[in-house]
Formats: structure tokens, C-alpha cells, sequence
């Protein structure tokens, strides 16, 4: 199979019908062999009873209903592990992504052998409150990623070699990042073109200024799994160590101080009336906690197992 189409959708019945007869027409035009496959994430609309029909008259559209909205990430999880296309595409269901450009995107993949190409929506028919934050996220993520070559990571139009797709683990809210996982999973190959973006013509923008915030907290949340996702003992029990050894000399210079003023008769005050005192022994304190973070780290780094355990209702 050529292409596998990933279309995650919540509440999008308005626009299925069209982006379905769309996609179909630019497959047929262009002789590919392809299959759509539709991620309804918990929509409380029409839009499975659509892709049913969907499915009826095209043997080409799979499925899956999830039994409540988990997000983007679950949804292209599943999509993912789902795929059989050489080549995987994702595109938003609102139409906003042009399926024109599916056949460009192949040819990078396979001619110009990408690992993966992302979308760069150039003109934008978004409003500012959406685009500034937008520019504010891509500017850090390039910074910390060292994809530099991109301009908007969290373009929904995308396309993958298919051992991209089966090789990362996309959880949480990590679709923001997906060129940033490929490039850690050894997928350096990453691409841009510039795409289509058209208004939304159905419903409204699911976009929300938490998006933002959201933003910059997994993109930091990635970069410290990527750099001590796998040796949290190298970053916690380093600064433990540091901290309970400044405490440790702190406390040992005090006690030689009064040692050396009880040898010249000088008694002086007690060691704990002394506000340093209080000051290494926290940073003993606040050192040994660090140190047992790192090292219970090192024994539950592979996190939790269920973490993409998602409740699917129905699939086709």
C-alpha cells in the first residue's frame, strides 16, 4: 500500500463528507493505493454515524471510536499502530489542510527519501491570539530541539516514512513534538514544505490559550526525557550529592569554628543558635531527598506501561 491517510477528528460532521470525497478524488488522480484512517476521539456529534456511511461506500475508510476524548496524541497513537501505508500522512479533519498536497509529500519521502516532512502553513487564516503564541512555541522548540529547519512543529499536515511512525511512542500531548521525537528515535532526515492553509469553514477552533502554556511545559517535559528520561540518577544524584556536600562541609566548618573558640576558653553560643546551622542542615536534608529522587527514578524510568492504554469503543 502506498499511503495511509491519519485523520484525527472530535466533533468535525460537517466537513467529513467533503475532506472523504477529497482525499479520494487526489488518491484516484494520482493512481496511489491508500487506505483513511478516521480517529473519532470521543465526538459527542454525528461524526461516527458519518464515517460509517463513510465505510459503506468505500472499502478504503478504517476506523476507530475511542469511548471518550483523550486528545491528539492517543489518537495518533493509535493511528500509527494502525498504518500499513510505505508512506503516512496526517492531516486535521476541519479542512484546513489541503489533501493536494499529499502527493509532493510522497514524492519527498520517497524520491527525496525524507524521514519525514512537515508542514509550514506560511499564510495563515488563523487570528493573532492563535498565531503569536504559535510563533512563541516554534522559536523555543527549534532552540531546544536542534531542529532547526522547521517553522511550525505542530503543522497537523505531515508525512512519514512508515518506520518512522512504528518506531516513536507518541503520548500525552507530545504531537507538538513529533519531529523532535523522530530526530531522538535517529530519523535526522526531517523536512519542510511549505502547504496550503485554507479558513475554517465548519464549526469553530478547538485552540485555547491553555495550548500555549501546555506548550512550553511538554516541550520541557521532552527535553528532560530525552536527555535523563533513561538516567534520572545523572541529573538528580549529581545536584543531591552537590547539595549534601556543601551542607556536610558547612556543618564541619561550624563545628571546627566552635571547636577552636572552646580551645581558646571562648564558649561563646550554642551551635543551633546560629541561622547557618539551620542552613546545612537543610541542605543536607534537601541533598539526601534529591539523591533517593534520582535513584527511585533509575528503578521506574520505563515510567508506566498503561500509559497508551486507551479505551476503544469500536474499529473497522
Amino acid at each position: 500500500m502506498d499511503i495511509s491517510v491519519i485523520v484525527p477528528l472530535f466533533n468535525e460532521e460537517e466537513s467529513l463528507p467533503e475532506l472523504h470525497a477529497w482525499i479520494q478524488r487526489v488518491m484516484k488522480a494520482n493512481g496511489f493505493t491508500y487506505e483513511i484512517i478516521f480517529i473519532n476521539d470521543g465526538s459527542t456529534d454525528n461524526s461516527w454515524d458519518i464515517i460509517e456511511d463513510l465505510r459503506h461506500k468505500d472499502t478504503n475508510v478504517h476506523a476507530i471510536k475511542f469511548r471518550r476524548n483523550y486528545g491528539k496524541s492517543p489518537a495518533l497513537f493509535c493511528g500509527f499502530k494502525a498504518a500499513q501505508g510505505n508512506v503516512v500522512i496526517t492531516m486535521d479533519a476541519d479542512l484546513q489542510d489541503s489533501p493536494d498536497e499529499i502527493p509532493e509529500l510522497y514524492r519527498m519521502i520517497t524520491e527525496d527519501k525524507y524521514d519525514l516532512v512537515s508542514g509550514y502553513k506560511k499564510k495563515r487564516y488563523d487570528p493573532l491570539t492563535k498565531t503569536l503564541p504559535t510563533k512563541l512555541v516554534n522559536a523555543t522548540a527549534r532552540k531546544f530541539s536542534g531542529v532547526h529547519n522547521l517553522h511550525d512543529f505542530n503543522c497537523g499536515l505531515k508525512a512519514y516514512r512508515r518506520d518512522v511512525v512504528k518506531n516513536i511512542e507518541v503520548y500525552g500531548e507530545m504531537h507538538r513534538y513529533i519531529p523532535y521525537l523522530a530526530k531522538e528515535a535517529g530519523f535526522a532526515r526531517i523536512g519542510e514544505k511549505v502547504v496550503h492553509h485554507q479558513a475554517r469553514k465548519y464549526g469553530k477552533s478547538k485552540f485555547g490559550i491553555n495550548r500555549f502554556f501546555n506548550g512550553y511545559l511538554d516541550l520541557l517535559t521532552l527535553w528532560f526525557l530525552t536527555n535523563f528520561g533513561k538516567k534520572p540518577m545523572h541529573v538528580f544524584g549529581l545536584l543531591g550529592s552537590f547539595m549534601f556536600l556543601i551542607g556536610f562541609i558547612a556543618l564541619i566548618c561550624l563545628i571546627v569554628e566552635k571547636g577552636v573558640m572552646l580551645s581558646n576558653g571562648v564558649y561563646g553560643d550554642l551551635l543551633s543558635s546560629h541561622a547557618s546551622f539551620y542552613i546545612a542542615l537543610v541542605g543536607m536534608l534537601l541533598g539526601t531527598q534529591l539523591f533517593l529522587a534520582g535513584f527511585i527514578g533509575d528503578l521506574i524510568s520505563r515510567s508506566n506501561p498503561r500509559r497508551n492504554d486507551y479505551q476503544i469503543e469500536k474499529e473497522f
